[in-house]
């Protein structure tokens, strides 16, 4: 029997590698990037922890290459589904029952094992698979990965620890117990870091899990289902998926068992799996858990105090970092008129400096959009906006996919501060800014606050306290995650939190106790030393 209280350490950030001309880390890198290219993998299901192949074939491309095969998939059909949930079902009773801390010990192997000896396989699956530049890859798939594992151990066990107060005579403690079922985790293509987070997380409570991931980032998280099975992760517990939505949702979330959702993806997809949860409700066992976390229309809102030079790069990194396919992504600007001479100039400075390519040339900061839907659509909103009389594109537009699926840095000016692309999120390396009159800051700060049906990130720029005040109040429903005087990107684990409410989720904060919190279900025990043996009380006698 377990007789010890253990003590998780308070974890600290994983630092993203320099990668320098030169360096170890660089050297190595780029050997692993072109080892994975020299062979295509076919990668299966993992049901049981066991490898299941179907025959229903699906494709990994280098998005930057789009004619390069890295990978065939095989795809679950609806047998393979059922299989995944039963494996999960089974798995249960041993998972929940097996310590606390030792469910957290294999998540806490994975961060070791992903610092070394995983990282670079990781990493160059990243780059490959989802065009990402070395810097982004490392901060998602190196870093973000294992601070989610080493975070979310941490507040496992300062949960365990927030117990009721007793009374003398009394012993009270709650139970913290894993949901009555499954947990259906879906994940997107852009972080696999996410990929990693949002099945592990349930997991590490006690829960099993069926994990659908995007079938453009199957690559990358193929290879961290293998990490999490070679840190001990017992069969059955995370079960991986891919598949057609349209496939594997609908079984899984009409079955009786199922427990809770754990999603990032599209808004339109959330609410159709909020839908078909409510439409279910009869038939489930309990009130399956839903979490997510969906779009974004990320602004910055400049005031006239605002430092240019800052804000100028934030607009730079926050609008074009990895094509601009991030949720927290800088997609609307508003800037007063006062200062926008010198932003217009300082941004296209930065702006034409930017090289878009391969990743595998590490002097690029763009690599190539996901795939040929999303170039696709992303180009879409770049010809409106050219062929529109309320907007002017002053810098980029150029698209080209004949060898990847690139598109430019694009900023588009426009005269409408509701024009299309200052409403829809457009999920690409698209900047729109609206310049306000400064005596119509009121006036702006009310379209910044009303414009969007999102909420998840935004930022200020202000060198004046008071409007920073201000400004922070007006938009408190803006944003779930605000940021002064810095980009709308990269929110730190442990550090920012991150979600966001309106269209952009259920705002349950990846990275917090909040989250973890959430694929538990406490019982509280009241135990009494000393309990009454007689129902009557004294005030009931008449003398």
């Amino acid at each position: 029997m377990p007789n010890a209280i253990c003590k998780v350490v308070k974890p600290k950030n994983e630092e993203v590698l320099s990668y320098l001309p030169g360096s170890k880390e660089r050297i190595s890198l780029k050997a692993k990037l072109k080892e994975m290219q020299k062979t295509s993998m076919e990668l299966p299901l993992i049901i049981d922890g066991k490898e299941v192949h179907t025959g229903k074939m699906g494709t990994c491309i280098i998005p930057h290459h789009k004619e390069h095969v890295l990978a065939t998939y095989h795809m679950a059909g609806e047998k393979e589904v059922e299989r995944a949930i039963q494996a999960a079902l089974k798995a249960k009773k041993e998972w929940e029952n097996t310590p606390w801390e030792h469910r957290i010990s294999v998540f806490l192997k994975a961060a070791e094992l992903i610092s070394q000896p995983w990282r670079d396989t990781l990493n160059a699956a990243t780059m490959l698979g989802q065009s990402k530049t070395v810097y982004e890859a490392d901060a998602d798939s190196a870093c973000e990965i294992q601070d989610f594992f080493r975070y979310n151990s941490y507040f496992v066990s300062q949960i365990l620890q927030e117990q009721p107060e007793c009374i003398p005579g009394i012993f009270n403690r709650i139970e913290y117990r894993p949901l009555e079922g499954f947990v259906f985790a879906v994940t997107p293509f852009n972080f696999t870091a996410i990929g990693g987070n949002l099945p592990s997380t349930p997991a590490m409570v006690g829960n099993t899990v069926v994990w659908k991931p995007a079938s453009s980032a199957i690559y990358s998280n193929y290879f961290l289902m293998k990490v999490l099975q070679e840190a001990g992760l017992p069969d059955g517990v995370i079960n991986f998926i891919p598949g057609p939505g349209n496939v594997v949702g609908p079984m899984v979330m009409s079955h009786k068992m199922l427990a809770g959702i754990h999603f990032t993806g599209s808004t339109e997809t959330f609410n159709h799996m909020w839908r078909t949860v409510a439409q279910n409700l009869g038939n489930y066992i309990g009130y399956p858990r839903i979490v997510g976390e969906t779009g974004g229309k990320d602004f910055v809102f400049a005031h006239h105090s605002a430092d240019i030079d800052a804000l100028v790069t934030a607009l730079v990194f926050g609008g074009f970092s990895f094509q601009g396919q991030k949720c927290s992504a800088t997609s609307r600007v508003y800037i007063p008129h006062s200062i926008w001479p010198s932003v217009k100039n300082k941004l296209l400075d930065q702006v034409s400096t930017i090289k878009l390519g391969d990743v595998e040339d590490f002097t690029n900061f763009m690599g190539a959009v996901i795939d040929q839907n999303a170039f696709n659509s992303i180009k879409s909103y770049i010809d409106y906006a050219r062929t529109s009389d309320e907007a002017e594109i002053i810098f980029g537009g150029k698209c080209d996919d004949r060898v990847g699926f690139f598109i430019e840095p694009t900023v588009i000016v426009t005269t409408n501060p509701r024009f299309k692309t200052m409403e829809e999120e457009i999920f690409g390396p698209v900047v729109t800014i609206y310049v306000y009159k400064d005596q119509e800051l009121e006036e702006a700060l009310d379209l910044c606050e009303q414009t969007s049906k999102y909420a998840l990130t935004g930022a200020i720029f202000s060198q004046d306290r008071k409007a920073i005040i201000d400004m922070e109040k007006r938009l408190s429903n803006a944003a779930g995650n605000l940021y002064i005087n810095d980009r709308t990107t990269g929110a730190f684990v442990g550090l920012q939190p991150f979600g966001g409410a309106r269209a952009s989720g259920t705002n349950e904060k990846v990275g917090s106790k909040q989250n973890v919190s959430r694929w538990m279900s406490p019982r509280t025990i009241k135990e009494t030393f000393n309990p009454s043996k007689k129902f009557s009380l004294d005030l009931m006698t008449e003398k």
